[in-house]
């Protein structure tokens, strides 16, 4: 099955299968594979999983 990498409006990842229908809120950042893969992108780019309402402004 291959996966897909999406992000909330509060830029939170996850991976969903490419064959469903995103919920609502999420979007697709265009990083598909195995869900390995997925995951191991989710890893290297979600450094800080606070949403974004709660993480400190960058400076």
């Amino acid at each position: 099955m291959t996966h897909t990498v999406v992000v909330n409006a509060e830029e939170q990842y996850s991976i969903w299968p490419e064959a469903k229908a995103l919920p609502a809120g999420w979007r697709t950042i265009g990083v598909s594979g195995s869900r390995e893969e997925c995951l191991a992108h989710v890893a290297t780019v979600w450094t800080d999983i606070r949403p974004k309402s709660v993480a400190p402004a960058a400076s």
